[in-house]
């Protein structure tokens, strides 16, 4: 099939478009990306028209079918992304900065400083109930009773109080 001077390409356009248009826009849902996806169906029969004129609508289905499958594809895999990266965003929404990282080493470090200057049974209680163990595990850990453990706790952390508020603040 051979389109001179285009007058054989504005008839079989004319006569399909609105067709060709309208099984896009029932396939993708979508007016102007039908409108789009069209242009493109018949600048492919423009460029590469079938050999036989007698299965020039069957062609045209065929295209139009392929060009809006791999539209609604592209799409898909365009909302997979976005979805990806909204989870991405809500799992952190504020990163933290540079300058939080190095003020939150710096106060760790002068925490375990002030740890260091407690004695070793207010030590231990601290770093075992702030790693997590439960009272009862303190207790064993510690081989004293588990009533204790919460008087035990309470002394430690006011004695880590009291030696952080004695220390000259840096600023």
């Amino acid at each position: 099939m051979d389109f001179p001077e285009s007058d054989g390409f504005r008839t079989v356009f004319y006569k399909y478009y609105p067709a060709v248009r309208r099984k896009l826009a029932a396939l993708v849902r979508d007016e102007a990306a039908a409108d789009d996806l069209a242009q493109e169906v018949f600048l492919r029969l423009y460029r590469n028209p079938p050999d036989d004129p007698s299965v020039l609508g069957a062609w045209l289905h065929r295209v139009l079918t392929r060009i809006g499958y791999d539209y609604m594809a592209k799409k898909a895999r365009e909302r997979a992304l976005q979805m990806r990266q909204e989870r991405l965003m809500a799992v952190e929404p504020n990163p933290e900065s540079n300058e939080d990282i190095l003020l939150r080493r710096l106060g760790q470090e002068e925490v375990r400083e002030w740890l260091d200057e407690l004695p070793e049974r207010d030590r231990q209680v601290l770093l075992l109930r702030y790693s997590g163990y439960s009272y009862a595990e303190i207790a064993e850990r510690l081989q004293v009773r588990r009533p204790v453990v919460g008087t035990l706790i309470h002394r430690a952390t006011a004695r880590l109080k009291r030696y952080a508020e004695a220390q000259p603040q840096a600023e």
